[in-house]
């Protein structure tokens, strides 16, 4: 038995699965401290599926909760940075690109060291070890606590950030170190970004996954518990302490794999529609299409993995509004509050879900309270609902031929019409839990980001080489080695490179070992000590 609980913005959904039998299924209000909405959401579906709490073997939790931190500027830790580069990027600073409210919370405390690599692993310059030691005793005085360290070109050698990591701890103590080889690709801007994001939320993730534990102690549970990572599979939970970041966007992506495993398909189109807005994204290979672009985050350029997800302010709350002659939905939502505040449940706000009903193609709440509707508000409201939807279904394909669509989320109900593009419309059953059962899939990954020179190591060599790092890796997180699979395999050339140089990425993932007991990096791996 295992459980599956996805955290959303509106509502905290749950699921309790049995091989692959769903037992139990709910969604509850999501609260503001959301360890009261995890614990309601799980007590209900074991009372409702009369299941002790003792057979459950894992728990998968999905949360929005380190995104939102970042997006809403709250619960940030005060951030030291040091780039191992000179006397290449000097002329670009660190936080040259982040917004100034963001750079106010986390401090644009930075220093730029002497060091680093050249694409193929030549030296560009000797690690100026003293430098780094200076900077950490500033970071000290300062009352820094975490702190950010990136090598130009870092993911080919890691050996200076690894020796930067041991400098910063002998100067500073126990402090929260995050090394940008284990957050980013290649790439120095990006994913120095993202490595200054994970670590300012050091403290956060500390909380939320305590916060977590405690709610898992309080029902009983004594069982391995995961977090959702943003391509479709878990991490363990110490994991999570100390890699938040790999965390942002996952409940998009627990929708998807959802969608996958209700509806049997691998490739397609997934309209995920909740209360407050409408996630689109394609299905390739069973998982969320990854962005082949740089993604911001909180108005942040970032380059680790990230869902190739279009987010619609459109939902089943969706304010409805004429003006004029022109009717409109959305982006603004009453969210939570639908029960209590659309006409089909005696309130006064028009919302999405109203003039669905009032359409006859959905059955919530009580019709009789939208009966009275002008039949041209209701009309030109459902017209513009399904003209966003089409649109944001154009804008994710890459070809015109149509393809099918799977529509999944409790504001599913909302779709009644024909969208153009797409050959048929999927309504899986358990579709409004899609993002729970997605977070209780438990399939695990490994990834690797390197760069060959196939005239030195041989193509072949160094493909191989890639995919071994990547299965290890999906091991080393948890999955049974013997059923890990190469899902993505992708090789650049870097035409200005000489000697028939490439950058290659390769994903595994495999199946979750079932007693599984984390086997986490070592601490030069995750922090330098």
């Amino acid at each position: 038995m295992r459980i599956g609980v996805d955290v959303g913005g509106t509502n905290t959904d749950a699921v309790l699965v049995d091989g692959n039998r769903v037992v139990g299924k709910c969604k509850v209000p999501t609260t503001e401290d959301i360890r009261n909405g995890i614990v309601d959401a799980i007590r209900t579906v074991l009372v409702t599926s009369a299941t002790a709490a003792s057979t459950i073997q894992c728990v998968m939790l999905g949360t929005t909760q380190f995104a939102n931190a970042v997006i809403e500027r709250k619960g940030l830790l005060k951030t030291g940075v040091i780039r191992i580069a000179l006397p290449a990027a000097e002329g670009i600073p660190p936080f040259v690109d982040w917004p100034g409210d963001l750079l106010a919370m986390v401090g644009g405390h930075s220093h730029q060291v002497r060091g680093g690599y050249q694409f193929d692993g030549r030296i560009n310059a000797p690690l100026d070890e003293l430098a780094v030691a200076r900077a950490a005793r500033r970071f000290r005085d300062e009352g820094i606590r975490t702190v950010a360290l990136t090598a130009l070109f870092s993911p080919i050698d890691d050996a200076m950030e690894r020796r930067g990591a041991d400098i910063v701890h002998s100067e500073m103590g126990d402090v929260s170190v995050t090394l940008s080889h284990m957050i980013g690709r290649v790439g120095l801007l990006e994913r120095e970004n993202a490595t200054i994001m994970n670590a300012s939320l050091a403290a956060l993730s500390k909380r939320v996954v305590d916060s977590f534990r405690a709610a898992l102690k309080e029902l009983q549970i004594d069982a391995p518990f995961f977090i959702s990572q943003n391509d479709g599979t878990v991490m363990a939970a110490d994991l999570v302490e100390r890699y938040p970041v790999f965390t942002f966007a996952c409940g998009p992506t627990n929708s998807m794999r959802g969608a996958a495993y209700l509806s049997g398909l691998t490739d397609a189109m997934v309209v995920d529609v909740g209360g407050t807005t409408t996630d689109i994204g394609m299905l390739a290979n069973g998982f969320a299409r990854e962005s082949a672009t740089v993604v911001a985050i909180g108005g942040v350029r970032t380059n680790f993995r990230m869902p190739d997800i279009l987010v619609l302010g459109l939902g089943g709350g969706s304010l409805v509004r004429r003006e004029n002659s022109r009717v409109t939905i959305g982006p603004e939502s009453v969210g939570y509050e639908l029960t209590s505040r659309g006409l089909l449940f005696g309130g006064d706000t028009l919302t999405a879900s109203d003039v669905a009903v009032a359409d006859g193609y959905a059955d919530i709440g009580d019709r009789s309270l939208v009966a009275s509707l002008p039949g041209d508000l209701v009309e030109n409201a459902v017209a513009d609902l399904h003209r966003k939807l089409t649109d944001g279904v154009d804008r994710l394909k890459i070809s015109a031929d149509p393809i099918p669509l799977v529509l999944v989320g409790g504001g599913s109900i909302l779709v009644g019409r024909n969208i153009d593009g797409v050959s048929e419309v999927i309504v899986p059953p358990h579709a409004e839990v899609a993002n729970a059962i997605g977070a209780s899939i438990a399939l695990v990954s490994g990834e690797t980001d390197r760069v060959f020179a196939y005239a030195d190591v041989g193509r072949d060599a160094a493909l191989e080489r890639a995919k071994r790092e990547a299965i290890d890796n999906a091991v080393r997180a948890g999955a049974i080695e013997r059923e890990v699979e190469i899902v993505e395999v992708e090789e650049t050339p870097l035409a200005y490179a000489p000697d028939d140089v490439h950058r290659v990425r390769v994903k595994a993932v495999g199946t979750m070992q079932a007693a599984y007991s984390p086997v986490l990096p070592s601490d030069a791996d995750a922090t330098g000590r």
